[in-house]
């Protein structure tokens, strides 16, 4: 039987993460083969910069997951983060088609077609993903999805995520320059929801927030589905370098106090200031966009930290008290393939990875089955072209 291997990789402004994973027949969750993390270079708030220095890059940490994993990789799930990634809300209406006024999945898709065609969008940016809100029937709010309703005029509000047309160009280019063919790219705070969130977390109501070097994402979720996205350009090396310039030590060393807070020589009280106001100015502007929102201190499960940035002692006593609702550090559980040294035989055992690992694990656990009423009228843009290709060199000699 052959193997069911997916790969999601995730290329960071710092490190890129890959995650090999094998699902077996029976088995809901993936079997971790591989986690490979590798310095990225040509990177800036996300953007690819210099595609020279991330291919370079990129393939160095392929070549290093294929040898880790004993696998060759050729598909794989894309991550899209960086500065450039945004979301926007669109209504659109259709008349029901059927003659008795029954709603059915073509009306649905028109109606997110005639609100993507309302989208205030740039031309520069490119749709990842859209996502149907909310529905009214004949002016009337509908609850959960009206299939089978019947009416004479359907309304939805679509959530539409985008990125910037060359920045999604370019992270195809350097992929496939590797030799990888891509399944779908999915924005990375989406990707990390999969194995981050519960369901009834993002039912009642929570925000993700993904605290990477130079950039913080957030997502909310509310009845399941997410409502609004957003990235700011600030992250965790800011507060490396706040603590460079304040304690007059190198970066290096400032990184290493940043997460261990070990350093005889300094006053554990002006390190805690430093990194306790650019803290604050995170959740600040995090405060600021629930604001807008109007969910300021409504959001019963709280905020769930991840990435790199979630390793610092006191993010989740400050984002309680900045924000005023629950918060907790994301915890990650996986089952993981280790190769016994000195010996042809694996085993298999269960352990928790470092948050910063989530987009790149979520990604692994797109192509599952997702609950039907969490996802309904979510969809993903495929790559078209990259799957074309696919399809067509199974025909080649």
């Amino acid at each position: 039987m052959k193997r069911k291997i997916v790969t999601g990789i995730d290329i960071g402004t710092s490190v890129i993460r890959i995650v090999v994973s094998e699902y077996l027949r029976g088995e809901s969750a993936p079997r971790i083969l591989s986690l490979t993390s590798k310095r990225s270079r040509g990177l800036r708030h996300g953007y690819i910069i210099d595609i020279s220095e991330a291919k370079k890059s990129l393939r160095e940490a392929i070549a290093d997951a294929e040898r880790t994993s004993n696998t060759k990789i050729e598909y794989a799930y894309i991550s899209m983060g960086g500065i450039s990634l945004e979301s926007s809300l669109a209504d659109g209406s259709v008349a029901i088609s059927k003659a008795d006024g029954e709603t059915g999945d073509t009306d649905l898709r028109r109606a997110m077609e005639a609100s993507e065609a309302n989208l205030k969008k740039s031309i520069n940016r490119h749709i990842l993903q859209s996502i149907s809100i909310s529905y009214k029937l004949d002016g009337k709010r509908v609850i959960g999805r009206p299939i089978g309703m019947r009416g004479e005029i359907l309304e939805v509000k679509s959530l539409f995520i985008t990125c910037l047309e060359q920045h999604f160009e370019d992270l195809i280019h350097i992929v496939e320059s590797a030799g990888i063919m891509i399944e779908d790219i999915i924005p990375s705070p989406i990707a990390e929801s999969f194995v981050v969130l519960t369901r009834i977390q993002k039912t009642v109501g929570c925000i993700l927030a993904d605290i990477g070097a130079e950039t913080v994402s957030i997502v909310v979720f509310e009845e399941g589905i997410p409502i609004s996205l957003k990235v700011f350009s600030i992250g965790s090396m800011d507060i490396t370098s706040d603590i460079a310039l304040g304690l007059k030590i190198s970066l290096d060393e400032a990184e290493e106090l940043k997460i261990h807070k070990e350093g005889n020589n300094y006053s554990k009280k002006k390190l805690d200031e430093i990194i306790t106001a650019r803290l604050s100015d995170i959740f600040d502007l995090i405060e600021t966009q629930l604001k807008k929102m109007g969910k300021n201190s409504l959001l019963p499960a709280g905020i769930i930290i991840t990435g790199g940035g979630s390793n610092i002692e006191m993010i989740e006593h400050l984002a309680k008290h900045s924000l005023n609702i629950p918060a907790k550090i994301a915890s990650i559980g996986i089952t993981s393939v280790v190769q016994m040294p000195k010996s042809s035989e694996s085993q298999i055992i269960k352990k928790n990875i470092d948050p910063s690992w989530a987009v790149a694990y979520g990604l692994c656990t797109a192509s599952a089955d997702k609950e039907p009423e969490e996802f309904s009228g979510t969809r993903f843009v495929r790559q078209t072209g990259s799957n074309l290709t696919k399809w067509l060199r199974q025909f080649l000699p």
